[in-house]
């Protein structure tokens, strides 16, 4: 037995030692390119750099969002987004993928056991008589063991580290993107009903105009022409509920798709009511801070590690590999005899391949690999110049949407004033019908933008949120 450990002890010294020989890397020192974009926000953003501000991507969504209900809906969405779903298994595919490359730089190791029987005729017999001759094994090998020495399995095991890591980012960064989606998606359907409300009631409001001028009509006191006036307002007005009712569903169907399941009892669906959230204001930061907070950045970033670790690879083909098979056990003849003493058997197999001529093979494979790093960093930085447009575009409107709001508010509360300035001057006969008319459709069209400028002024600061990198963290427990 003691015998026995020695040479397990000497196998795995081997492996051993050839796992420290590979110090040896022939991958390019990794260096982050420089930041393809300008060193702070446009001036149209009106944002300031802070040092001292808490960003987006440290605010988790459940922080952010206040509302209860959206809150069910995109935890419901986080929990069945088929998407989502992909994304998290291609995360386990992926590291699954970098155990089996990591598998290579470890000894294979197997206890083995075989045996045989064969009867060779007197002619070829080295006895010069014929006979059944039999053999057994059983023992512990080692199987085609490279001796890394110049960082070939090394890289490649972190190349495919490397890709983990971008699936991981990728994952993170299809969970922002569909939080933000939700939360768009839901305040448009809320946006849906509060029109759908304000149409409704236009539309009963022209309806009864409409009947009134009927009446004038019949009684000979109005025109033709106010009639159809009042028709044709009447008429506008079942179509905007018609066109209403339309985007209602649409964005109710969209609303299903990104939670995975129709908005049952546990979800609910939105309300007119809950169109006022509070979403706390966000600091903008510095452009660099985007590449620790965007997870898009730090997927494109493993890529790019990703290659540069391919190119070491691909380098090292070109150098001599070294692999160590070998076995030790036991073989006798007879099956009852094959632990008994004086059976011990090894054997140790090393094999060394240079590459003479490979057709080109190595230097074909070395260009790939350079070139797929340069379109990694390409990759690299064009994300980092849409995330900076992103953020920039969203900054932008959050500089311009609240003095729009503010006006269309105003226009709001002026065009009410001047429409029941203009119902009590046509009830009391000093101005025209169409002076009325012109005021009711008028006060509709600025209800409307004013909705409509509420819901743009929120899905931009959920945009903002977005693109700032937060909404991945995971809830805190």
């Amino acid at each position: 037995m003691k015998t026995n450990f020695r040479s397990l002890r000497t196998i795995a010294g081997i492996s051993l030692i050839g796992s420290l020989l590979a110090a040896c890397s022939l991958a390019p020192s990794y260096e982050q390119p420089p930041l393809p974009v300008a060193a702070q926000w446009g001036k149209t953003s009106g944002a300031q750099a802070q040092s001292d501000t808490v960003h987006a991507a440290s605010i988790d969504w459940t922080e952010f969002f206040q509302d209860a209900q959206l809150k069910s809906v995109i935890a419901a969405a986080l929990d069945n987004n088929r998407d989502l779903r992909m994304a998290t298994l291609n995360i386990e595919r992926a590291r699954a993928m970098y155990n089996i490359q990591a598998a290579d730089r470890l000894p294979n190791l197997a206890l083995n056991g075989n045996g045989a029987r064969q009867r060779l005729p007197a002619d070829v017999n080295p006895t010069g008589r014929a006979g059944v001759n039999s053999s057994y094994f059983a023992g512990i090998g080692l199987a085609a063991f490279e001796i890394d020495l110049f960082g070939r399995v090394r890289n490649l095991s972190e190349a495919a580290l490397q890709r983990y890591f971008a699936t991981e980012q990728a994952q993170r960064a299809a969970q922002i993107s569909l939080i933000a989606e939700v939360a768009n998606t839901y305040e448009a359907l809320v946006t849906d009903r509060r029109l759908l409300q304000l149409t409704e009631s236009t539309l009963a409001s022209r309806a009864d105009s409409y009947d009134r001028q009927k009446q004038l009509y019949a009684e000979g006191a109005s025109s033709e022409y106010d009639l159809r006036q009042a028709e044709s307002l009447f008429e506008a007005a079942k179509a905007a509920r018609a066109q209403q009712e339309r985007r209602k569903t649409l964005d109710e169907n969209a609303l299903t798709l990104l939670v995975g399941h129709s908005l049952a009892s546990d979800t609910g669906t939105p309300t007119a009511a809950s169109a006022e959230l509070v979403l706390p204001d966000l600091p903008a930061g510095l452009p660099s801070d985007l590449l620790t907070a965007r997870p898009d950045i730090l997927q494109q970033e493993a890529v790019l590690r990703s290659q540069n670790a391919s190119i070491g690879a691909a380098r090292a083909a070109f150098f001599p590999r070294i692999s160590l098979t070998g076995n030790f056990g036991s073989a006798s003849s007879q099956l009852s005899g094959l632990f008994d003493s004086g059976s011990r058997s090894w054997s140790f197999i090393p094999q060394i391949s240079i590459p003479i001529f490979e057709g080109g093979r190595n230097i074909a494979n070395l260009n790939v690999a350079e070139t797929d790093k340069k379109i990694a960093v390409a990759q690299y930085e064009k994300t980092v110049q849409v995330a900076f447009r992103e953020v920039a575009d969203a900054l932008a409107g959050r500089a311009t949407l609240a003095d729009e709001a503010g006006a269309v508010k105003a226009q709001v509360a002026a065009e009410s004033a001047r429409y029941g300035f203009a119902k009590s001057r046509y009830e009391a006969g000093y101005s025209s019908y169409l002076e009325y008319l012109d005021a009711q459709r008028s006060l509709f069209a600025i209800q409307q933008q004013s909705i409509q400028v509420q819901l743009a002024e929120l899905q931009n600061r959920i945009t903002l949120y977005k693109v700032l990198g937060g909404g991945w963290k995971a809830a805190k427990q």
